[in-house]
């Protein structure tokens, strides 16, 4: 997903404008943990390399040196002020440090995964890595599956502009893109929730037998 805060339009201006350093800056400042749309960049970028105005090798090589870039210096900000950060959030909405260390925890068990499959989550992607530093994840697993979660993002994502921008229109692709990422956060979600709210609701049974 794509926060819609930058139009399509003024994405592809800049892709225009700047080219590849765009793309770089783009992806890397998403990965960071900033909201913005590193996917539609992404995109906008394989379709320019499909209709030859920038090179499919450059912009899949910047595109995930911007994706790991950007994941590291996220992971470090979670290491190093995520948590202290996560509190604060949690006295807002009234959520106990005990809740969250067990949230964490949690985490921490498919943090890996996170990071890996990630990449493909609308909002999981700006998150996973300040997450796996907040959940102290080993740096060294860290880097190889950003590396590589990058890399497989990225080069789906590339490919699929170069070509399927030969077809269809850059705006019909990105509205594609983006409903699959949202519809794949939503079923991921679900995932999640319905056995934790099952589990719930087996343990208040047994209780009030």
């Amino acid at each position: 997903m794509s926060l819609e805060l930058i139009s399509l339009e003024s994405i592809k201006e800049f892709a225009h404008q700047y080219g590849y350093w765009a793309i770089f800056l783009g992806i890397l400042l998403e990965s960071l943990g900033i909201p913005l749309p590193g996917e539609t960049v992404t995109l906008v970028g394989g379709f320019l390399a499909g209709s030859n105005e920038l090179s499919y090798w450059w912009v899949l090589a910047v595109a995930i040196t911007g994706a790991v870039i950007g994941g590291t210096c996220g992971y470090w900000i979670g290491r190093y002020g995520g948590w202290t950060f996560l509190l604060q959030i949690g006295k807002i909405f009234r959520i106990s440090e005990v809740r969250l260390l067990g949230i964490k925890e949690q985490f921490s068990q498919n943090a890996a995964k996170a990071v890996f499959f990630g990449r493909f989550f609308a909002l999981l992607r700006v998150f996973a890595a300040p997450l796996a530093g907040i959940a102290d994840m080993p740096f060294g697993r860290f880097f190889w599956y950003n590396l590589a979660g990058a890399s497989a993002w990225a080069s789906v994502m590339v490919t699929l502009a170069f070509f399927a921008g030969k077809i269809i229109s850059l705006e019909q692709l990105v509205s594609w893109v983006s409903q699959f990422a949202i519809a794949a956060l939503l079923i991921l979600i679900a995932l999640i929730v319905i056995p934790l709210w099952w589990e719930s609701r087996q343990v208040k049974r047994a209780a009030g037998e």
